[in-house]
């Protein structure tokens, strides 16, 4: 992907930048937030203005891919050689020695013109290398020889002189000098396998340490195609793919299972992969050795775990109800297994033993389900355990596969520096790993609930009637959010925090699309907040026709039962607290002429709050919101509707003004009749809604809230 003419445009950091950006954008190279790279720079010393060498190199949390010049750390060359000295007199000294992890904390002290972004714990295997570019790297054909049993005989037979060979040793300082040391043993090294974890690179032009990353991929990516089982790749196939239909069935009746079970420490959010890959591996006669013997590469099962739960079900043979008592035996003993892996390597300054539940779901015949704090965590758990996969086919193609020990996968998981990198992460918003429905998200009170819940951290579905509507909604917040980076075949699951679906509430059937739509993208549901509707309007004469009075009921009361009724075999199947949270209408309280149906259908909307509120407890709340005269973005409030209510009302108007003149004059009249003198906005009614799906309101249920600047009539009696 390089660019001469572009690149020479650039100074030497901008170069970086660009090579790091095109690195990262491709995951063979590099996993997302995985790979370094970094170059060694000549600056001005802002003080003295002496001449000065800065590394600049990827900083701490840095994702390759979308990296700008301000996610570089940079350190000043002198002063980081004087850390060698520092480092050399300190006794004991070392791999996993508190001398090493001492180091990170100095490298601050090396910082060029204050730069705030801090330095990577692999800061010092770029230093050390006595070339002015490098590029460290985790792509899947290198990490498969780095993973295979005989990988140094590998490594030679492949690279010849080129490339040298090191074994496993936890990235950080003492693994810097070691590279430094290599390099000072053959000078014409171009780079080193280093067992088990990865590559690293270097030249002294950038171009051709970028051009050099990509030809030992490719070479090994060759290497590894010439040594290709086909049919008998991972052992050759043991179980068939059940077709998609049905296997979309099979994933609705268990993701909600599955989330409640792991969901025990906090709520987490699913995603789901079906394509040809992972299911050539979930099928294979190996995948349950393989899975068993966990990942190779640091940065995989930092995400992943020390390994996933395959289990073990035969898709042809066995039925749904096994596949669920697998589950509960599968995630039983996968938590055991974590916790006597906890007890037996810990040490006495290990952090807290972290949550014992699997990120990674192996199932055959189904797929890969991968779970996360959030969509972007899921997603990324499962783009890393494909690069897992991949890992696993290359070093079985041509070698045998091989994982890290498990005290060493330990040693990283619980590395006391990574788990300070946790602890700086900004605290959780309040609504996180929580699984938002809304019905009526195409306009109105809606589309202004979708932005105001997002806000706090949940994964929102916009459904509405119009799916347009519903889909301008999603844009808008993907805008601001994001719309999300799939993995390969995976559908809707490759979605953001939001989606857009079509829903007709009076339609059993299209309900249950919907729901099961909201289970593929995101593994369950917490909350559903409804506020569609429909206001039947008059004619001249004031006459209610019978179409009219069955709409008003089939949207307002019978459409509201039937996403509670579908939504609580989710909830009940979940296990999980959640809030149901219905739209009625200060009308429902209040006796007046002109809105017999609407009225009418309110009021019973109003008692049904009541009556879910004991069917659905005690899992599940139950609430609703009452608006007064939201006029604003309402689709309930159509031209001819404002024109019946000024009429309706006597107050002059031209019917040639526009429609929203008036609108502002209908909504004045009805802001002055109120206590508060105020008009009522969907941005009103989004607030209430949001509270009542938080857990400030734990204790509220079967209640109806106004929001209506005081209607006096419609008081509590």
């Amino acid at each position: 992907q390089w660019d001469e003419n572009y690149a020479d445009k650039l100074d030497l950091t901008e170069k970086l930048v660009y090579r790091s950006n095109i690195l990262g954008n491709d995951q063979r190279i590099t996993n997302t937030g995985g790979g370094n790279t970094s170059s060694k720079i000549p600056m001005s010393d802002p003080i003295t203005g002496e001449d000065v060498t800065v590394l600049w190199v990827k900083g701490s949390g840095g994702d390759l891919r979308t990296s700008k010049k301000e996610n570089f750390a940079s350190l000043r060359m002198d002063r980081l050689y004087l850390l060698k000295e520092i480092y050399n007199n300190k006794d004991p000294k070392g791999v996993k020695t508190e001398a090493e992890d001492d180091m990170v904390a100095m490298y601050k002290h090396s910082v060029y013109n204050l730069n705030p972004r801090a330095a990577s714990i692999d800061t010092p295997l770029h230093a050390y290398v006595p070339f002015k570019h490098v590029d460290h790297m985790h792509p899947n054909t290198l990490i498969a020889i780095a993973a295979a049993k005989n990988s140094k005989k590998l490594t030679r037979q492949i690279f010849g002189d080129e490339i040298g060979w090191i074994p496993w040793q936890r990235p950080g300082f003492d693994l810097g000098l070691r590279i430094e040391n290599e390099c000072k043993k053959n000078p014409d090294l171009k780079g080193l396998i280093m067992g088990q974890h990865g590559v690293i690179n270097w030249a002294d032009d950038a171009r051709e340490c970028y051009e050099l990353s990509l030809d030992l991929i490719e070479k090994a990516g060759i290497y590894i195609d010439t040594h290709d089982k086909g049919d008998q790749t991972f052992g050759g196939k043991k179980y068939d793919t059940i077709d998609q239909d049905k296997r979309e069935e099979i994933l609705a009746e268990i993701l909600p299972r599955l989330r409640g079970m792991i969901s025990n420490n906090r709520k987490v959010i699913g995603t789901v992969q079906t394509d040809e890959k992972i299911l050539r591996f979930v099928n294979s006669v190996d995948a349950a050795r393989l899975a068993s013997l966990g990942t190779s590469c640091p940065d995989h099962f930092l995400r992943t775990k020390i390994k996933p739960l395959y289990l073990d079900w035969n898709p042809q043979k066995e039925s749904l109800e096994d596949l669920l008592k697998k589950i509960e035996a599968g995630l039983t003993s996968y938590r055991e297994d974590y916790i006597t892996y906890y007890q037996a390597h810990k040490k006495s300054d290990s952090p807290p033993m972290r949550d014992p539940n699997p990120t990674v779901i192996l199932i055959p015949g189904i797929g890969m389900i991968a779970w996360g704090k959030n969509k972007s965590e899921s997603r990324v758990t499962a783009e890393f355990y494909n690069a897992a996969i991949e890992v696993m086919y290359g070093a079985e193609a041509i070698d045998e596969y091989i994982s890290l020990p498990m005290q060493e996968a330990f040693d990283i998981e619980y590395w006391l520096l990574e788990e300070a990198k946790l602890k700086r992460q900004p605290p959780e918003k309040e609504l996180a790993g929580n699984i938002v429905l809304i019905i009526g998200a195409g306009g109105g009170i809606g589309k202004e609930v979708a932005h105001r819940i997002i806000r706090e951290g949940a994964h929102v579905i916009c459904a509405d009637l119009n799916l347009q509507a519903a889909e301008q909604t999603k844009h808008e917040i993907s805008k601001q959010y994001g719309e999300g980076i799939g993995v390969s075949g995976s559908g809707i699951s490759s979605c953001g925090p939001v989606i857009a679906s079509q829903v007709d509430i009076t339609n059993r059937e299209s309900i249950r699309k919907l729901l099961q739509q909201t289970l593929l993208a995101y593994g369950g549901i917490d909350h559903v907040i409804i506020t569609a509707g429909v206001f039947p309007t008059p004619d001249k004469s004031g006459k209610v026709t019978d179409q009219m009075w069955d709409q008003a009921f089939e949207v307002n009361v019978k459409g509201n039962y039937l996403i509670a009724d579908e939504t609580s075999k989710i909830w009940q199947i979940q296990g999980l607290d959640g809030s149901l949270v219905l739209t009625t209408s200060v009308n429902a309280v209040v006796s007046k002429k002109g809105s017999l149906a609407y009225d009418t259908s309110k009021s019973a909307a109003d008692h049904l709050v009541r009556e879910l509120a004991i069917e659905l407890a005690p899992l599940i709340r139950v609430n609703g919101i009452a608006p007064a005269t939201v006029i604003q973005g309402s689709s309930m409030f159509p031209r001819e509707r404002v024109i019946s209510s000024l009429t309706k009302y006597n107050i002059n108007f031209d019917e040639n003004e526009s429609t929203e003149q008036l609108i502002s004059k209908l909504e004045k009249f009805y802001s002055q009749r109120s206590l508060l003198k105020r008009p009522v906005r969907p941005v009103d009614q989004a607030e209430i809604a949001y509270l009542l799906v938080s857990d400030r309101f734990s204790c509220t249920t079967g209640q109806i809230i106004n929001i209506d600047a005081g209607i006096h009539e419609a008081f509590l009696r």
